[in-house]
């Protein structure tokens, strides 16, 4: 019964209209209203060479913002403030239909560095996801498999991320209905705290589905933050998402072991970089645009 009330509440994804708008560039924001001084130089390689794109700060809801060139787009302020906060916006289908008038999204988080602009070469592949690769070396134990890759300085398809996240309801109707409590959850509280006082077993009562809900909708406290679930885990719900090699990701962005990278990019430098400021600063530095470079335009 719930798998099928489920595919009737969530079909298959359709896009009406073709996208009008090649990409956009979307740039999560913290709940501070002020910008490091590290973020500066990341916003300052932004506006040199995307400057023409249209650009969006994605904000919290009644937070005060205003960047002169960018639109703001604001989202609930459950979705901001932490790694897992942000996790369960970019899982959500509300944050992706936001963006249907384009063809692609490109995550340019405030520790990226651009270092040209290749944004319609990239664009024109039939890639769906690309990102730096994840090395396996001492930067990143975790990594089992040198793959692509980090969500930080990122392009995605949006009408492949929106038939992702319609079949992965579809197909797992339980992580729907969690994430519909979840996003009235001021309706269910009462519901909520019947329930508590119910013989049910574990796995029913609030505290259990809360559990299940952690590790299914903040996948950061399990191993599984959103860019490994479109690394990794779309293609069980969408079977042609094809993400990037790792040569491919290479040539787009390094993240950790920049030099290793630089290396194995037969010595050039990528499109851009993510986590700069925590991996090999030292490399990167001779590359940051000054901002009297970036007032003149110096490349």
């Amino acid at each position: 019964m719930w798998r099928s009330l489920t595919r009737l509440l969530v079909p298959p994804y359709q896009q009406k209209e073709p996208p009008a708008k090649l990409v956009a560039i979307v740039v999560p924001l913290s709940l501070r209203t002020e910008l490091t001084p590290e973020e500066q130089i990341s916003m300052r390689h932004l506006l040199h060479y995307f400057g023409k794109y249209d650009k969006y700060l994605i904000a919290a809801t009644g937070l005060p913002v205003h960047f002169e060139g960018f639109k703001v787009k604001r989202f609930a302020r459950k979705f901001f403030g932490s790694s897992i906060a942000h996790n369960r916006l970019t899982y959500a289908r509300v944050f992706y239909r936001a963006f249907t008038d384009y063809k692609f999204i490109f995550f340019y988080h405030l520790d990226s560095l651009a270092f040209s602009d290749q944004l319609p070469q990239w664009c024109q592949t039939d890639l769906d996801y690309i990102g730096a690769p994840w090395l396996q070396c001492s930067d990143t134990p975790w990594v089992e498999q040198t793959r692509v890759g980090n969500g930080g300085f990122t392009l995605l398809r949006v009408e492949s991320a929106l038939k992702v996240l319609h079949n992965r309801y579809r197909q797992e109707p339980s992580r729907f209905w969690i994430d519909f409590v979840d996003r009235n959850a001021r309706w269910f509280e009462p519901i909520v705290r019947f329930v508590r006082k119910l013989r049910l077993p574990v796995f029913m009562k609030p505290e259990g589905i809360r559990s299940r809900w952690s590790r299914i909708e903040q996948p950061s406290r399990w191993g599984l933050n959103n860019d490994v679930f479109w690394a990794d885990q779309a293609v069980r719900y969408l079977p042609e998402f094809k993400v990037a090699s790792v040569p491919e990701g290479l040539r787009f962005a390094f993240e950790a072991a920049p030099r290793t990278c630089y290396e194995m990019n037969d010595r050039k430098l990528p499109f851009g970089c993510h986590a700069w400021t925590r991996f090999d600063r030292t490399f990167w530095e001779p590359y940051l645009l000054k901002v009297e470079q970036a007032k003149n335009g110096v490349n």
